[in-house]
């Protein structure tokens, strides 16, 4: 499964991180609800409070963007833990700093922010921040094992 795996006296070492790749693949499924929460809050939001001037389609698009930029960072962050590349886990890592944008957006500064959103915003918010943290160690240690090639 991982590409390029250390070889040690004939066996082979995968460096690939679990608990990265377990924080990757749930957080698909709950950006997935998450988005879907999302959509549906600002459709109610839409019908029964008044928005004004643009911020209504400034919005859309902001969450529009975001389903986006989160399926090609998970996506990244997937291939770069699996085939142990160093440059995948990193864009990863740099375009998680747009998500983390957008979900301060969802969190502090939309037009209406309901607790639920509170809510669901700090749980995406605490999948980026362990995928982050994960992310780091796989980086390094990825690195470290490139340098003993």
């Amino acid at each position: 499964m991982a590409g390029d795996s250390v070889s040690t006296r004939g066996k082979t070492v995968v460096l690939s991180s679990l608990p990265l790749q377990i924080l990757l693949y749930l957080n698909g499924w709950y950006f997935a609800l998450f988005w879907i929460g999302e959509l549906l809050l600002f459709i109610y939001k839409a019908t029964l409070l008044p928005y004004p001037g643009a911020n209504f389609a400034a919005e859309a698009v902001i969450l529009i963007f975001m389903a986006g930029i989160e399926y090609v960072r998970l996506f990244l962050g997937k291939k770069g833990n699996l085939t142990e590349k160093i440059i995948h886990l990193g864009v990863s890592l740099g375009i998680g700093l747009a998500t983390l944008f957008f979900g301060l957006y969802l969190f502090l500064w939309q037009t209406y922010v309901l607790r639920i959103e509170l809510i669901l915003v700090a749980i995406e918010m605490a999948f980026l921040f362990f995928e982050a943290i994960f992310g780091l160690i796989a980086i390094i240690t990825f690195a470290r094992a490139e340098s003993f090639r």
